[in-house]
């Protein structure tokens, strides 16, 4: 799966509602790599999995919540491999068949563990796995989201010769693993701007960490703090209608926890001239449309 990721294909797109004629905005289509581990899943699991084969283990866990992409992409992934998953979910009041996030990720193989919110804020102490797994020893573990520093390796190679003429690079961030290796392999002459999807000042901090102590960044960054509608995963109708609508002008399929906010803060800049005229803008399409079903199953048919 991992010997040769092809290069994903760059398309125009249009913000609805917006006159941009003077601005050349294209969407990189990470989300087309592979049907159930599209995206920056494929690269930030790419090495992880490399290293776990290098030191000849066949078993991983990984942490997530009720609709992380990354557990879907992880079960998925290690089924293809002929590995054995576990994956510690956040909500002891969840089931195997609570939504359709955890049915596939149980359909995959993955062993789904659930633990109470306050048990699982621990999950980062060196006991912690002890409590819920007979040998801990002879899994790999991969953290929540999958960011870490091969993580970051994996998503620097998400830019290249075909993304180095535009001037921005925009992408949406959870635990800072892509936007770490985005800004990582970005050009100097270009400018990376991270949307968390979560409330909060910590982004920033998570991604310097990522980055490394001793890393100086070539290119210009920054974050884009005002988009994550309340927190992870929050939403409203607002920005529910800017997705459909995006989808209707673009027909692509963004979900509303990562990608449907970024591109509606890039619209929002747009539209109070963030940007100069002809300045070349790429939109990283990072996956994570799995998580549209679910939000219809519960909230009803509301994202198209």
């Amino acid at each position: 799966m991992f010997e040769s990721i092809p290069i994903s294909p760059i398309q125009p797109i249009t913000l609805p509602g917006l006159d941009q004629e003077t601005l050349a905005i294209q969407m990189l289509r990470e989300d087309l790599l592979h049907t159930d581990v599209s995206g920056n899943k494929w690269r930030k699991l790419k090495y992880n999995f490399l290293e776990m084969q290098q030191r000849g283990l066949d078993q991983l866990v990984t942490f997530g919540g009720a609709f992380s992409n990354h557990i879907a992409a992880t079960a998925a992934c290690a089924q293809h491999h002929g590995f054995k998953s576990v994956g510690i979910i956040r909500g002891q009041e969840l089931s195997e068949d609570a939504n359709p996030t955890l049915r596939f990720a149980a359909n995959c193989g993955m062993k789904l563990i659930f633990v109470d919110r306050q048990a699982y804020r621990a999950k980062e102490s060196p006991d912690f796995l002890a409590k819920y797994l007979e040998d801990a020893q002879s899994y790999y573990p991969i953290p929540e989201g999958g960011s870490n520093e091969l993580a970051v390796q994996g998503a620097a190679e998400i830019l290249g010769s075909h993304t180095a003429a535009f001037n921005y690079i925009c992408v949406s961030a959870g635990t800072g693993g892509t936007a770490a290796g985005i800004i990582r392999s970005a050009e100097e002459h270009q400018q990376v701007l991270v949307f968390p999807a979560l409330k909060g000042d910590f982004m920033q901090a998570e991604i310097n960490s990522l980055l490394g102590h001793n890393f100086n960044s070539k290119c210009k960054w920054s974050m884009i703090t005002d988009y994550h509608f309340g927190g992870y995963a929050k939403w409203n109708r607002q920005l529910i209608d800017f997705i459909n609508n995006f989808k209707g002008a673009n027909r692509i399929a963004v979900d509303h926890i990562y990608n449907g906010k970024m591109l509606f803060g890039l619209h929002d800049l747009v539209k109070n001239g963030y940007f100069s005229p002809e300045t070349s803008i790429l939109v990283i399409h990072t996956g994570g449309t799995q998580s549209i079903v679910g939000f219809n199953e519960i909230n009803g048919l509301l994202i198209k």
